[in-house]
């Protein structure tokens, strides 16, 4: 992509949350009173510049659907698979507990080889080894007696090579998309891993139900095969110059960074006390079985992705919100009110709308959380950041499962996720009181992002 990025517009008055700019939404800007129904549709609909611009983006979106698909496949699979060798909801919750450490260790330090090695590399080699750990999850199921043990080894390991791929992949993104286009990518990014977060959970629940999940991780190991053949057509991407070698003391700097800009804290500990409180995923092959619905797992699996899935689809306004820390902060509340309803309902359909809503808010804090990261962080230190955002939006759900195993052990499925998401509710509160940054983020205004629009603006003016 060429195109300059746009000039700084003024800020708005206070509650004014919504501004509608062109250059912003990279649409026209005429009057909302005027513009015709078809017009208005268009508002709505995702932007595709990103598509259009980008061969890059194109590349890595098409191999990402295709992944996610498999993934989603495998991701119903496991946890089915476990409860039926164990019957417990402590065993399943447990997968969150060895994903942990894992997922710390190598996040960050994945995201310091974001920064130092070529991320094009980084992304094809974890690719591969996820295929091959979907090979041994193919040979155990297909045993006449499948252990339990390897279950929890193949999870393990999955989240050390996802903890590496993920940083590079999150650093790749801001060097193939211009930065007026990052709130549009971000987007049809979130709109790429909820079709796949819709169907492969809806088929994964029929798949598993009636083959078993040796056919589910088999079509997973098939769409790591294409995944891998799109994504070695990436451009190269080596290190930036400034960016040091893979080290602690490296690491340290990008905790410092990030300690640094409150605002940017605000979203990662607001992402890590919602997913902490009210993930109620590992319950949910338990909730079906209490509310007489087993029919309905694949359903629940699929419901909040679903709920993204409609926000995605209608994500065209993204482009003209600015104060995007509110958005976070609102969304997270929301979304822990949705879960605590699911909690209280003992209807299976209203169930499957709350969880669908829930996803739909937690889309919402995820699109905003990943514009203020895309458009505020410098490409020196993307990496290593990138590994600090791993953390907050993943180590909070492999927490929660362990959480909600618990809770639901001690005191049943659904105390657990009513109480959860009230939980919630008060922590993402209480972080909003103390964290005013975050509330009061503009992306028109804020020093870091306009530093960044006016180094990508001279970067794009100055001759090859």
């Amino acid at each position: 992509m060429t195109d300059d990025p746009p000039a700084l517009a003024e800020p708005a008055e206070p509650d004014d949350d919504i501004a509608e700019t062109a250059e912003a939404s990279g649409r026209s800007s005429a009057p909302a009173d005027d513009a015709a129904p078809p017009s208005r549709l268009r508002a709505l609909l995702p932007d595709l510049t990103p598509w259009h611009s980008s061969p890059d983006f194109r590349r890595l979106w098409v191999s990402g659907f295709v992944s996610n698909f498999g993934s989603f496949l495998t991701f119903v699979a496991l946890p089915v698979q476990l409860k039926e060798l164990t019957g417990s909801a402590a065993a399943v919750g447990a997968i969150g507990a060895v994903e942990l450490v894992p997922l710390v260790v190598f996040g960050l330090y994945g995201g310091a080889l974001a920064d130092a090695w070529d991320k094009r590399k980084l992304i094809v080699w974890t690719e591969a080894g996820q295929g091959l750990l979907c090979v041994a999850l193919l040979v155990n199921a297909m045993l006449p007696h499948p252990a339990g043990w390897p279950l929890y080894v193949i999870a393990a390991l999955s989240s050390a090579l996802v903890s590496v791929q993920r940083p590079a992949l999150d650093a790749l993104l801001p060097r193939i998309v211009a930065h007026e286009h990052l709130p549009a990518a971000s987007s049809l990014n979130a709109l790429r891993w909820t079709i796949g977060g819709v169907a492969g959970p809806a088929l994964a629940g029929v798949v598993v139900a009636y083959a078993g999940p040796g056919w589910a991780y088999g079509a997973d190991l098939a769409t790591f095969f294409v995944s891998v053949l799109l994504i070695i057509r990436l451009s190269p991407s080596p290190a930036a110059h400034e960016a040091g070698r893979p080290s602690l003391k490296a690491i340290v700097e990008g905790a410092r960074y990030a300690w640094s800009r409150k605002e940017l804290l605000g979203t990662y500990v607001v992402d890590i006390a919602a997913m902490l409180f009210a993930t109620p995923l590992a319950l949910l092959p338990f909730l079906a079985d209490e509310l007489d619905a087993e029919w309905s797992l694949g359903l629940m699996y699929a419901s909040v992705p679903a709920g993204a899935l409609l926000v995605s689809l209608t994500s065209g306004w993204t482009s003209r919100v600015h104060r995007h820390g509110r958005m976070v902060v609102v969304s997270a509340a929301l979304w822990g009110l949705a879960i605590a309803a699911a909690g209280l309902s003992g209807n299976v359909w209203l169930v499957l709308l709350f969880l669908t809503l829930g996803g739909g808010f937690d889309m919402v804090s995820g699109m905003f959380r990943a514009t203020m990261w895309n458009q505020t962080i410098p490409d020196e230190l993307r990496g290593r950041l990138a590994g600090i955002e791993l953390l907050s939006y993943s180590v909070g759900p492999q927490l929660g499962q362990t959480w909600a195993g618990g809770v639901a052990a001690w005191k049943g499925v659904r105390t657990s996720m009513w109480s959860g998401g009230l939980l919630c509710v008060g922590a993402v509160g209480l972080l909003a009181v103390c964290l005013p940054k975050l509330m009061t983020y503009d992306a028109r205004t804020n020093e870091h992002a306009v530093r960044q629009r006016e180094q990508r603006a001279a970067a794009a003016a100055a001759p090859p």
